[in-house]
């Protein structure tokens, strides 16, 4: 379904431009108030995915950190697989905040074409938006009051309330554990039921979007979403290499072995765009090439496809950057450490989602968090085709990366089930 309707919603989004700025051309009042009117039905779309954000975003951050929590005692291999995809994680983030927020500085959008998709969003300019100071923001930290928080889309306070509601509900007994644990995941699973309805409207949610988008500023919006899509890709891509660096500093296995295994991979991964459809083949190359024992191997990388996508934090925040560049934002220390936190926590519970599902899912939350309208996600979603094939190339080279990594040689590792592995 989602490859196609990524295909179908791309359609969409050029049609929509095209006869936007059609009527942008002529200048015809009942065609102006014709497209005004198809605008609407946008609205309402982008509104029926808004609903979901919260309660999706807390009930995937209570459960993924259940599930992080029960991998991690399974073994202390797998504790120490889960400590390194934790540092991997805090270093992506950083890195997309450096390096987006630096390409931006050298290549900034052209103020004509960032214009063009405010006014089409139809999103207020936010330069004069003055941010929280330290102490301000070390205080919203906490929330007083999480359903309020959830009502204003106060989102890192949310988001630390879920830290803490899914590492106590851990601590329950076993049965009321496992209640409180499926109840969170059946609220979830109903949520991301609802975004598949909505996301089948997507095709004429986008249309209606990039209508206005061309109605307000004809072609003009073309060149920035070009820029978002080299910008996103090239930070996106740029995180491969750390696996490889990771890799040549632990000498488990040599740095040509490693990225001769790894290549066929990642072939695979720009066709399939999933990381999943990519274990059995990680699972061969780590045994046949890299000579990785099954014991780790098949503990690791089915736990990595599980908990772990490297890329996820890179191109999430490389997104909200963007996006807070259009508007003429600019954040402030105390903005990108929650952006970094969010995309952390974010990033756990959103793994195994669809693409379309967890670009909404893992967005929102950060620009949220930096203070940023979420208007243009949907017509940025339209263009997400190319950025995702580099999200699934990091990914499988940063899972077979750590497996490479945690391999011992020489050492007798934990004999651990690999089924017992999240799968």
């Amino acid at each position: 379904m989602f490859r196609s309707l990524a295909g179908r919603v791309l359609i969409a989004l050029v049609l929509g431009l095209l006869a936007g700025a059609a009527c942008h051309a002529l200048g015809n009042a009942t065609l102006t108030s014709a497209a005004g009117a198809v605008e609407a039905i946008g609205g309402l779309w982008l509104n029926l995915l808004r609903m979901t954000i919260v309660p999706l975003v807390f009930c995937l951050l209570v459960t993924g950190i259940a599930s992080v929590a029960d991998a991690a005692a399974t073994g202390r291999l797998a504790a120490r697989a889960i400590a390194l995809f934790s540092v991997l994680l805090v270093i992506a983030a950083v890195y997309s905040t450096l390096a987006t927020q630096g390409l931006l500085a050298l290549w900034p959008v052209d103020p004509a074409g960032a214009a063009a998709l405010r006014a089409g969003a139809g999103g207020a300019d936010l330069a004069s938006v003055v941010a929280p100071g330290l102490a301000d923001w070390l205080k919203s930290i906490a929330p007083s009051n999480p359903i309020k928080a959830a009502a204003e889309d106060a989102i890192l306070p949310l988001v630390v309330f879920g830290v803490f509601f899914g590492f106590a509900a851990t601590r329950l007994p076993a049965g009321h554990k496992t209640a409180l644990i499926t109840l969170f995941s059946a609220v979830a699973e109903t949520m991301i039921i609802i975004v598949r309805w909505v996301l089948w409207a997507a095709p004429l949610g986008v249309f209606a979007l990039s209508l206005g988008v061309g109605l307000r500023a004809g072609l003009g919006a073309a060149g920035a979403l070009a820029q978002y899509v080299a910008v996103v890709s090239l930070i996106t891509a740029g995180i491969a290499v750390v696996p490889y660096i990771a890799v040549a500093f632990s000498r488990s296995v040599s740095l040509g072995a490693f990225a001769r295994a790894v290549a066929p991979v990642q072939v695979l991964a720009f066709s399939t765009q999933s990381s999943l459809a990519c274990l059995p083949a990680m699972l061969e190359r780590a045994q046949d090439d890299l000579r990785i024992p099954p014991r780790v191997s098949g503990l690791v990388l089915p736990l990595a496809v599980a908990v772990f996508r490297l890329t996820s934090p890179v191109a999430n925040l490389a997104v909200c950057y963007f996006v807070a560049h259009i508007y003429g934002i600019h954040p402030g220390l105390p903005q990108m450490l929650a952006a970094i936190a969010v995309s952390f926590a974010i990033s756990v519970g959103s793994v195994g989602l669809p693409g379309q599902i967890s670009f909404f899912a893992s967005v929102a939350p950060i620009c949220l968090a930096l203070g940023v309208p979420i208007d243009l996600l949907p017509i940025l979603l339209a263009v997400e085709v190319v950025p995702d094939i580099f999200r699934t190339i990091g990914n499988v080279t940063g899972d077979l990366g750590a497996a490479a990594v945690l391999h011992r040689p020489g050492e007798e590792a934990e004999i651990v089930d690999p089924e017992s592995a999240p799968a």
